[in-house]
């Protein structure tokens, strides 16, 4: 990097009451610029050329420029302002504590956390609206606790693409459905993104009798007039537990899956013929609700919305027809998968065509979901009280079983706490292992057998 050219220019004294900053510095990368400067770890960096600094994306936004003027707070209470010239795109080394998270400001009818039981997983409770979670990783916000100042800001700062929750484009269908009086300007604040270049992926939840038949062809059309700057509309059905169904929305019936379908199929025939691409889809589970059979791989375009449930059976069952040739064996063993209710029919489909390709015995085991409720069939909110209680009893020594990688937290927590190592220690001695997907899985056993 040779002579680094930072200065410090003045050092002040902040009082308590001066405006804090969001941004606090958590790691400092060995050898960079901010370890030559001496910055400490849990100094809050205030402004940066003058522009206060409101959040991560601020931060990166900001220490993008070559010349640096950083105001710091560092944790004895002194305040350094230091100037810093830099090679084009070279880091800073500053490395922010994660934001605090933006908090939902609508009373959502079909929101999930309210169907959550007492016991269940505590950052389950967290009831996020974040737009930089949405540029960041992807979850669907909103808009609704931001102002045109905000939305001034993603325009200003490029924030694309964003994804986000419309559900309906008829504002008081929207205000119904969300309990919030700013739920009715969602469409001007697309056609403001849209007309500035921003880029958006779109989602209704359907719920029966809310926003479903002329409401969803209305939103349909609503956003399909955005043009193409609205890269794409899921439409999910909406997802209830034994806690919160019919209250005051009820689940979906298969003849109300089916019609959505077909809307929705009116709407991609329409995107290819006009854009070459399908543009409008539902989730996997609108298909297993209307008893229909889910699509080929072609159906989904790039495949850019499996977070979404939307191709993520598809790209399961893809991607476990593509690894058998190279299947580990596991001869003369037993194997038992363990699944929720939607994904065990087509594991069962398979069961025997995995028995041959492992050289193992192979059973589904699919688990009843009492924790939420049996209308919850996903495999990711299974919850390990569940599947001890329904699989204790059925292992021996010596088999595998496989627990879907997509019900445990990074702490290895379950949605009902239970830690995995407790599960395993249940179940021992047979051998617990999870993976994402299946076959790795069983590799995973075998390599930590071997160990």
């Amino acid at each position: 990097m040779g002579q680094l050219p930072a200065i410090i220019r003045f050092v002040v004294w902040r009082f308590p009451f001066v405006e804090p900053t969001m941004v606090r510095i958590a790691q400092i990368e060995a050898g960079s610029i901010a370890d030559e400067l001496e910055l400490e770890i849990g100094s809050r960096i205030i402004r940066i050329n003058g522009a206060r600094v409101r959040d991560n994306i601020d931060l990166t936004f900001l220490l993008a420029d070559d010349e640096l003027e950083l105001e710091v707070d560092h944790p004895g209470g002194e305040t350094v302002i230091y100037e810093v010239a830099k090679e084009p795109g070279e880091s800073m080394g500053i490395v922010p504590a994660p934001d605090t998270i933006r908090e939902c400001a609508n009373k959502c009818v079909f929101c999930f956390i309210d169907g959550n039981p007492e016991n269940v997983r505590s950052s389950l409770w967290l009831r996020d609206d974040d737009f930089r979670l949405s540029f960041t990783y992807g979850s669907y916000v909103t808009l609704t606790n931001i102002g045109p100042k905000g939305i001034q800001r993603l325009v200003d700062q490029r924030i694309s693409p964003l994804y986000v929750s419309v559900h309906a484009t008829e504002p008081q269908v929207r205000i119904d459905l969300l309990k919030n009086e700013r739920a009715g300007l969602i469409m001007d604040q697309l056609h403001l993104l849209t007309e500035h270049g921003l880029e958006v992926h779109t989602q209704v939840v359907l719920c029966p009798e809310w926003n479903d038949g002329p409401h969803l062809d209305r939103t349909i059309d609503d956003l399909w007039s955005l043009g193409d700057a609205v890269l794409s509309l899921s439409v999910v059905p909406v997802g209830l537990t034994r806690y919160n169904v019919n209250r005051p929305v009820r689940l979906l019936s298969p003849a109300e899956a089916g019609r959505a379908i077909e809307q929705v199929e009116r709407a991609r025939w329409r995107a290819l013929s006009e854009r070459g691409r399908g543009w409008c889809y539902v989730g996997d589970e609108m298909f297993l609700i209307a008893g229909r059979a889910v699509p080929g791989a072609d159906y989904y375009d790039d495949a850019s919305l499996l977070e979404n449930g939307v191709g993520a059976v598809r790209d399961f069952l893809a991607t476990l027809e593509e690894g058998l040739a190279g299947a580990p064996r596991l001869h003369g063993r037993r194997v038992l998968i363990v699944t929720g209710a939607s994904m065990a029919p087509f594991l069962r489909e398979r069961a025997e065509t995995l028995t041959e390709a492992i050289g193992a015995q192979v059973r589904i085991r699919e688990i009843r979901n009492d924790f939420y409720g049996e209308m919850v069939t996903t495999a990711g909110l299974l919850a390990g009280r569940d599947i001890l209680a329904q699989v204790g009893g059925e292992h021996r020594p010596g088999d595998v079983i496989l627990v879907p990688a997509e019900a445990l937290n990074g702490d290895d927590l379950f949605i009902d706490s239970l830690p995995l190592e407790e599960l395993a220690a249940a179940l021992a001695p047979a051998h617990v292992v999870t993976a994402h997907h299946l076959l790795d899985g069983l590799r995973q056993a075998l390599e930590s057998e071997a160990a």
